[in-house]
């Protein structure tokens, strides 16, 4: 893959100037992961000589509505709580401001931010470039209401729809968040998941930091059909570990 195809197909690795080992830059540009065209997901998948639907793609399950990523760019309108507090912490990786913690309740999680987002603007003012002190203060010296923000939706991450077999598993195993293991011919398998991936949420649901027994919890409380919301391992450490 020429260098030329690599950005079309991963903008938002250049957008954000993320430095990339040449191995972990092969795990991009490998078949495994190499992009397709979009297909359209209100038609089942098949697969075999029978044409088997392994795993249609509902829109009007409330999981995958949940769990949509647009990577389009949103402006939100944030207010302090009555602690002066916003609930918010970030992490400044390779010259890009991303969302690492939204506490519970707070106003960041009521207008709709979450792990991963990447922070553009605060009130007009770029802050590619700025230190975690640098974001905070500016949060913290900003109008108790109206705070202005510019944010593109978790560019580094994707969301996988699955369905149940008959005993209820979806194929795959994780231990402390990551992936690891993919079953044969499973849902998993058939929809394209991949080991060495973190798991962030299960239908739209938060897993960040949960013990694997309570995120396994969630996924067999999801229903028939979860949609999981994924991010490669390195790149969650590498927000993680700033």
């Amino acid at each position: 893959m020429s260098p030329e195809s690599i950005h079309a197909a991963y903008p938002a690795l250049f957008d954000m100037g993320l430095s990339l080992s040449p191995e972990e830059c092969a795990l991009l540009t490998s078949d495994s992961v190499a992009v397709r065209p979009p297909m359209d997901i209100s038609a089942p998948v098949s697969s075999g000589p029978g044409k088997q639907v392994v795993a249609p793609v509902s829109g009007q399950t409330l999981g995958f509505y949940r769990a949509q990523v647009t990577h389009g760019i949103r402006e939100l309108v944030l207010c302090k709580g009555s602690n002066d507090k916003v609930g918010l912490k970030v992490a400044a990786v390779n010259k890009g401001i991303f969302v690492v913690l939204v506490s519970k309740g707070s106003p960041s999680a009521m207008v709709g931010l979450r792990f991963g987002d990447q922070i553009l603007q605060i009130d007009g003012e770029n802050v590619a470039g700025y230190s975690v002190d640098k974001v905070h203060s500016i949060i913290k010296k900003g109008p108790v209401n109206g705070i202005r923000l510019a944010v593109r939706d978790r560019p580094f991450e994707r969301t996988i729809t699955l369905h149940k077999d008959s005993a209820g598993h979806v194929g795959f195993m994780f231990t402390k968040g990551k992936i690891d293991s993919i079953v044969k011919d499973s849902s998993a398998a058939r929809n394209g998941l991949l080991i060495e991936h973190q798991l962030l949420e299960v239908n739209g649901q938060n897993v960040i930091g949960l013990q694997d027994k309570e995120t396994r919890k969630i996924i067999d409380a999801g229903g028939p059909v979860i949609t999981l919301t994924i991010m490669p391992t390195f790149i969650y450490d590498h927000l993680i570990k700033k």
